[in-house]
């Protein structure tokens, strides 16, 4: 069982993964700005973030949010995906930079002042922004921070990264693979307007494993979509939803089988780091369907229950209220115009079955049972910057066809996810 006592224990783990593969290097930076769209306010403080390949690559690969108002990094980093060879990514937080007037001049203008000190072109990089959508980057000041921010670079961890990127995480993620002679490292952040189509969040990934970059971006795709695009902390797309992929190849290749087994451990285990900190999180939930006509039903089923409010507000209580459980998934087959063999659906939580030959099987002892298995997987809604541990609320649905089983990480709601997101501004 993955558990911390403390946040340097926690840390101390981090560091062990975080060591970067042969041929990165990463820096980061802190400065401080007056939004202009908050006249008179305290400054707000950014962080810049770099990471950089020693020498040019042509490995490499990205997947965006399908968001129509996509932030200006997304619609530089589909542009990018065109260009022979790549340098790194800069990012930052606090400020989105989605739909303002100058959004993709800004960025521009930083990429360009970043390529001229660190002896590259602009078009060579990467951005990535997050936090408030609709302000537009301090540009003066970012541009101003990179001449520090690149003789800062180091070639020891990724984890300065990983704390850079946050919002509204508790704490920074970091997982790592090997694979061949070489490692995969990624960080992630992201905690809430969480479920993406073609990325999640910021996702930054080095290897020094030799991938071609035809085949990279198929892995990635492929990863990506059986694990970052698998959870769900409010059912909300963001607009800037990056996850790139850069490679090295300084330790030469590795079985492809070995290399895609590799990346997709490290993004499952960012995945989950995402639910189990998700804004005001109380429990997370784990939804697995069976047996479903087909893939797109299974989890069309599984993201009907995550999503459910009553299922979500159910599970923050301890409250096995199953039926709002079996209510979602005949709600979602029904206008989904699917065929359901409700005689046939046997749903489970916590390993009770709790519906059956189209009856519930409940009792007085089952439902105390289940109350304890709720109360037993709760985390403190206050968040503690480490992970508190790593126990899901497991419900099973076994349904009537013959597809292989899906499964949809999510969380439940709970009152300090209101709180968060009502005074995310202020």
């Amino acid at each position: 069982m993955e558990s911390y006592a403390s946040e340097s224990e926690y840390l101390n783990a981090l560091a062990a993964r975080a060591v970067l593969p042969m041929g990165f290097q990463c820096a980061v930076r802190e400065l401080a700005f007056h939004p202009r769209e908050r006249v008179g306010a305290q400054p707000m403080r950014m962080n810049l973030s770099l990471l950089l390949l020693d020498r040019e690559t042509r490995d490499f690969g990205g997947v965006f949010t399908r968001n129509l108002f996509p932030g200006a990094p997304v619609i530089i980093g589909r542009a990018r995906l065109e260009r022979p060879t790549i340098r790194g990514v800069l990012a930052n937080n606090r400020i989105s930079n989605v739909c303002t007037s100058r959004g993709v001049d800004d960025a521009l203008g930083l990429l360009e002042r970043l390529g001229g000190l660190t002896g590259a072109r602009g078009d060579d990089f990467f951005c990535a922004s997050t936090g408030i959508i609709g302000w537009e980057l301090p540009a003066r000041e970012m541009r101003e921070a990179l001449p520090s921010l690149v003789g800062g670079l180091s070639v020891s961890s990724i984890l300065p990264m990983a704390r850079a990127i946050m919002t509204t995480d508790a704490f920074p993620k970091v997982r790592a693979a090997a694979a061949g002679k070489g490692r995969i490292v990624g960080v992630a952040k992201g905690a809430g307007m969480i479920e993406p189509n073609m990325a999640t969040l910021l996702c930054f990934l080095c290897t020094d494993v030799a991938v071609p970059r035809e085949r990279l971006r198929e892995d990635l795709a492929w990863c990506v979509e059986r694990t970052l695009n698998r959870l769900s902390i409010d059912g909300d797309q963001s607009t800037s939803d990056t996850a790139i992929l850069l490679s090295s190849g300084l330790k030469g290749p590795a079985d492809p089988e070995e290399f895609r087994a590799a990346l997709l451990e490290v993004l499952a285990g960012l995945a989950f780091d995402i639910v189990r900190n998700a804004e005001g999180i109380g429990h997370a939930i784990r939804v697995r369907v069976e047996r479903a006509l087909d893939e797109a039903t299974a989890l069309g089923v599984a993201r009907a229950v995550v999503n459910s409010p009553l299922v979500k507000t159910a599970v923050f209580g301890n409250d096995p209220n199953v039926g709002r459980i079996v209510s979602a998934i005949g709600d979602y087959m029904g206008n989904a115009g699917g065929m359901l063999a409700t005689g046939r659906t046997i749903v489970r939580m916590g390993g009770e079955e709790i519906f059956s030959e189209g009856c519930f099987r409940l009792d007085a002892d089952k439902e105390l049972r289940l109350c304890e298995y709720l109360r037993g997987r709760a985390m403190d809604t206050k968040r503690v910057p480490w992970p508190q541990h790593d126990r899901t609320v497991d419900i099973e649905i076994t349904l009537d066809g013959a597809s292989p089983g899906v499964e949809i990480l999510g969380s439940d709601l709970s009152y300090d996810y209101v709180r968060e997101n009502a005074d995310y501004r202020s």
